[in-house]
């Protein structure tokens, strides 16, 4: 990824506005209600004596006057409208990664070094500093600046759904990633969940946990997560292995027509219940999985598996 300069954020970020541009004015009278874009020609009566064929050339100088003015006006506004594009298309992503972040001062140095290793150049990175109290915030802040990597930094624990929706208002990708912070998650396993949207095989695209080999150590983890994924697909008519994984790749454009309101874990319901209601095709890849403990900074519990099934029932499709 190129090396090139870092934005960084606290809570609320003002967008950039475009410049505006003063339309070129035509020449001659203008007419006292003409609008900016209009071009009109203010005829003076001349006295009786004047020669035709003079007053008719002096219209005639007017009226070309004005059409080369609304030419000149017409060019500044395409050549406006162009630079414009070029602008928009100069800022434009093939990839966004999301990474929201909490308390993951000693693993986030490692995840964001390993995804400059394996992404693609082009690659936008977004890291939403969740309120951490762990000196992550003051670490984001100390990295050197580059365009292609946004950091926000938020005063207040606000939740990983907060923290991915605020993600997705800055993305500009064809294609957008979710990566989690606690490399629980390899990002060279995200590679092959993007893949499939990148090339237009699919709008949603999951990295399942338990279509390859299983490393999930815990038996209730694994019950609770394919009890949740069964009755998601039961109210969205989807056939996942894996709704809770954080390996999530969308389409640029459906996740950012998406309204979602969720501000922890029930986002993962909440986004797998909208896709399937827009008709999105979803598919699934497998992924690497490695579980952390609670002593090691496991966050997830069974409070939010309570809350996914709340989430379950309000977004439900079926």
């Amino acid at each position: 990824m190129g090396d090139v300069t870092n934005q960084s954020f606290q809570e609320t970020t003002n967008l950039p506005i475009a410049d505006s541009i003063d339309t070129a004015k035509p020449a001659g009278r203008v007419c006292e209600n003409a609008t900016p874009n209009d071009c009109c020609i203010e005829l003076v009566s001349q006295p009786a004596e004047d020669n035709v064929v003079s007053r008719v050339n002096e219209t005639l100088d007017l009226a070309d006057a004005a059409l080369q003015a609304a030419s000149a006006s017409e060019l500044l506004a395409g050549a406006s409208e162009q630079a414009a594009h070029n602008n928009q298309a100069d800022a434009a992503y093939e990839l966004t990664i999301m990474v929201p972040v909490f308390n993951e001062r000693e693993t986030l140095p490692k995840v964001l070094e390993r995804i400059d290793e394996v992404m693609p150049p082009r690659t936008q990175v977004i890291v939403i500093d969740d309120g951490s109290t762990d000196g992550t915030s003051q670490w984001l802040q100390s990295l050197p600046k580059r365009t292609e990597r946004t950091v926000i930094c938020r005063r207040m624990n606000r939740g990983k759904g907060s923290a991915v929706r605020l993600a997705i208002r800055h993305s500009q990708g064809r294609v957008v990633a979710i990566q989690d912070a606690d490399l629980e998650y390899d990002p060279i396993d995200l590679l092959k969940v993007v893949q499939p949207v990148l090339q237009g095989d699919a709008d949603v695209v999951y990295g399942s946990r338990y279509l390859g080999e299983i490393s999930d150590p815990s038996l209730l983890h694994r019950f609770g997560n394919w009890a949740l994924t069964t009755l998601s697909n039961r109210l969205t008519g989807l056939k996942l292995t894996d709704m809770e994984t954080c390996h999530k790749a969308f389409r640029g454009e459906l996740i950012r027509s998406i309204p979602l309101r969720e501000c922890r874990f029930g986002f993962e319901p909440e986004i797998t219940a909208k896709v399937a209601v827009r008709g999105a095709s979803v598919k699934e890849v497998a992924t690497n999985y490695q579980c952390r403990s609670y002593d090691e900074g496991k966050k997830i519990g069974w409070r939010d598996g309570v809350s996914a099934l709340a989430c379950m029932w309000r977004y439900r499709s079926r």
